[in-house]
């Protein structure tokens, strides 16, 4: 690097910051990646389609939705060709350093921004140093901007050293949507990988503390319901509407009504939800988003099994007709204690890290654990880990930012369990209990 390293790191996560990109609509981000990529020199850099197969998305938008953001980024000056190659939402990118010998590592980063305005208060980082959102409505409210920074990072150390095995680092699209794990679970490029290390920045955890593995990741489903009824005058004719409203009321009331499980945790929710025309129409149609999230995936499945029983229950009731889809939804998988064991020790030496929690539980949903499963069911071992940063507000939020000082940690940590699976491997999951 031809600047000093944190300079570096923060001079890329801010540009990455400056640009986000929603769920499979990451043109200018996977642009930038790329460039990024082939300065550094790797063995294989797999674009969209063919990096997986487009046919594994989750969650992808409508083409309506989805060309606004190719045009912008090509007003941008993103790469043409590349482009071309992601038309139609293929996003993502996986780059692979490929020395010929053991082991195998797969590093998995997310890419995609949120749908939140950006806070413009001079007392926000972002935008008292220039770097705030260009793109309104849309931020990186979740540290994507530093996980790809780190991925940037870890293949630059990886190529510079004499690293003797093969590191794949999956650049995941549409985590925020849980779309983008999938596909690239089922690529090649999660072929006969030893060990899968998937990372996120915070989480309520402070600069200096590092979470070595997390734990209960909650199994998780979008669905996207359409209640069709049929419409009428309010005042002269009601009793010939089949109203959608009614069904709408129904589901919610009796969504937040399942029962929950006696084996575990389990979550519904009705985020989103819309129907009618006017108040003196009998609403003809309705829509609702929502989830089922369970400790196990079994109890994911036990609530949205419940969930479309209960739609099509309300829908029924008031002469209607539902369509229940699953948009996207994602598995549970816990981290390897043998693994944690490795990335806690490494972490402790490390004179940033100021207190490693071996493991964590993590109480949200994550579609890494897609890679997580695949590893850990071809026999290899996998962990989810935490590089803690100070951030004043949650994630999600429009005040959200890093303490950057924990560009340097996480890259320090990453390269650092890396480095020393090499001499550790192979890690018998026996001699810690397994995973």
């Amino acid at each position: 690097m031809h600047e000093p390293i944190r300079d570096r790191l923060v001079t890329v996560r801010r540009h990455l910051h400056r640009h986000p990109e929603p769920a499979w609509r990451e043109f200018y981000t996977t642009a930038r990646l790329v460039e990024e990529i082939r300065a550094i020199g790797v063995d294989e850099l797999a674009v969209g389609p063919d990096a997986y197969d487009p046919a594994d998305r989750m969650a992808v938008p409508d083409d309506e939705e989805i060309e606004p953001w190719l045009e912008r980024a090509r007003e941008r000056g993103a790469d043409e060709a590349l482009l071309e190659r992601m038309a139609g939402g293929n996003t993502g990118a996986i780059a692979v350093v490929d020395r010929g010998g053991e082991p195998t590592i797969g590093l998995r980063v997310d890419v995609d921004g949120l749908f939140v305005e950006e806070a413009s208060d001079d007392d926000h980082v972002p935008e008292a140093e220039g770097f705030r959102s260009e793109i309104e409505g849309t931020m990186h409210a979740c540290g994507h901007d530093v996980h790809m920074t780190w991925g940037l990072a870890v293949l630059e150390r990886i190529v510079e050293s004499d690293f003797p095995g093969r590191l794949v680092v999956f650049f995941q699209p549409a985590e925020e949507a849980s779309g983008g794990g999938c596909p690239m679970a089922k690529s090649r490029f999660a072929d006969d990988l030893d060990y899968l290390l998937a990372v996120h920045v915070g989480l309520d955890h402070p600069t200096g503390e590092v979470v070595a593995g997390i734990e209960k990741p909650l199994a998780m489903c979008h669905v996207d319901v359409e209640i069709e009824g049929t419409s009428a005058h309010a005042g002269k004719a009601p009793n010939e509407g089949d109203n959608a409203m009614q069904a709408l009321g129904t589901t919610i009331e009796n969504a937040y009504a399942i029962a929950r499980h006696s084996d575990g945790m389990t979550r519904v929710n009705i985020g989103r939800a819309e129907a009618g025309t006017a108040s003196n129409v009998i609403a003809e149609r309705a829509h609702v988003e929502a989830e089922a999230r369970g400790e196990t995936t079994e109890l994911m499945e036990y609530m949205k099994t419940r969930l479309e029983h209960v739609v099509r229950s309300a829908a029924r009731m008031h002469g209607c007709a539902a369509a229940f889809d699953v948009v996207s939804e994602s598995p549970r998988a816990d981290s390897d204690p043998a693994l944690v064991d490795v990335i806690a020790d490494i972490a402790g030496d490390l004179p940033a890290t100021e207190r490693v929690v071996p493991t964590a539980d993590f109480g949200a949903s994550e579609d890494a654990t897609f890679l997580m499963e695949r590893v850990q069911n071809d026999g290899g071992l996998a962990s989810y880990l935490i590089v803690g940063t100070d951030h004043a507000t949650s994630h999600h939020t429009p005040t959200f930012d890093v303490d950057e000082a924990s560009l340097a940690h996480g890259v320090d940590v990453l390269v650092g369990a890396i480095r020393e699976l090499e001499h550790r491997h192979p890690i018998s999951r026996g001699q810690t209990g397994g995973g």
